[in-house]
């Protein structure tokens, strides 16, 4: 009955936070001066030299109106926003690239954002933790305190610093990675998965060491304090060997509030990643959206917001549902 209610109330809260981060994607943008509406129109008649009669411009802000679903009063139009991007996954035509539909792009660059995101956090949560184990087991020795000061080290750095770095020591110097991600449309071949990971080293390298540091430090201390509990001194005088101590008394203790660290931290991790794709002109959602920005593109805001937000919802739920397989006291509550 404990497990139950657990996934019930970690569904209700994922729905919640669905609903509040539409109803803010859908509502601040339209608190905000100007009309895209009007500005749509202006750059249609500056790029075809003429202005239109006011009855030729009425008529094309009925139809962009329609088009976009900006006709009739707010609360229709949320409604109506809700019904197509909850239902159908629509976010109509892109304002830049029209007629195209705004999910295609969005479907061309979400693989790039999950794939880096997926490897460079498992990769970096379980090196940090694995650090921070050490450190904080053996925390009398030379080492543990040198992973420590490493660990204090990045812990302040935010990701664009990283990324320029980085990209000043191997883009530019060394020039050892490309400076922008080049990959060809096409068939994915044997050629083309070595140039996806080659252009990926660098963005990848980035997100990894800035989101090393927080790992490192809260696993040492997690760590340092269930190594001097009652029952890890129990088993050191029962004789169990310091290895088995380490991993199957004091890490499995110490883990689990990091994986409540990691869902809680996913947004941070999420925004990092868009971050460091605008810097390497990585084709994911970061780009896309510094695109739909400086382009006015409503639309293409709107989608990328809103399948971010699905992302990491989605990312923390998944993680919350996984929790009692490594609690078993939510198991057997």
């Amino acid at each position: 009955m404990g497990l139950l209610q657990y996934i019930s109330s970690r569904v209700a809260s994922y729905l919640m936070v669905l609903l509040i981060g539409l109803t803010i994607t859908f509502f601040l943008p339209r608190f905000m001066p100007g009309d895209p509406i009007d500005n749509y129109i202006f750059e249609l008649q500056s790029q075809a030299g003429h202005t239109l009669s006011p009855e030729d411009m009425e008529k094309l802000r009925e139809t962009l109106s329609q088009i976009y679903g900006l006709e009739g009063d707010l609360f229709s139009q949320y409604v109506g926003y809700l019904e197509r991007v909850v239902l159908h996954l629509d976010f109509g035509p892109s304002f830049s690239s029209f007629p195209a539909p705004v999910i295609e792009f969005i479907m061309r660059a979400l693989p790039w954002t999950l794939g880096l995101l997926a490897m460079t956090t498992l990769i970096s949560w379980t090196l940090g933790n694995l650090i921070g184990l050490i450190a904080g087991y053996f925390h009398d020795s030379k080492a543990a305190t040198a992973l420590e000061v490493f660990g204090i080290l990045l812990y302040p750095i935010p990701y664009y610093i990283v990324a320029l770095v980085l990209i000043m020591l191997f883009g530019y110097i060394w020039s050892i990675f490309p400076l922008t991600t080049t990959v060809r449309p096409g068939p994915l071949t044997y050629e083309k998965i070595r140039l996806i990971v080659y252009n990926s080293i660098l963005p990848a390298l980035t997100i990894i060491i800035a989101s090393l540091g927080w790992n490192i430090l809260s696993m040492k201390a997690l760590s340092f304090a269930n190594k001097e509990e009652g029952y890890v001194t129990f088993a050191r005088l029962k004789g169990t060997p310091s290895r088995k101590i380490m991993t199957d008394y004091v890490a499995r203790n110490s883990i689990l509030p990091q994986i409540t660290a990691l869902s809680l931290s996913l947004g941070a991790i999420f925004s990092g990643a868009l971050l460091t794709e605008i810097h390497f002109s990585y084709p994911g959602m970061g780009l896309l959206m510094r695109t739909a920005a400086g382009t006015g593109d409503y639309n293409m805001m709107y989608g990328t917001i809103t399948i971010s937000i699905f992302a990491v919802a989605t990312a923390a739920l998944v993680i919350d549902l996984l929790y009692p397989l490594f609690d078993p006291r939510i198991r057997y509550r």
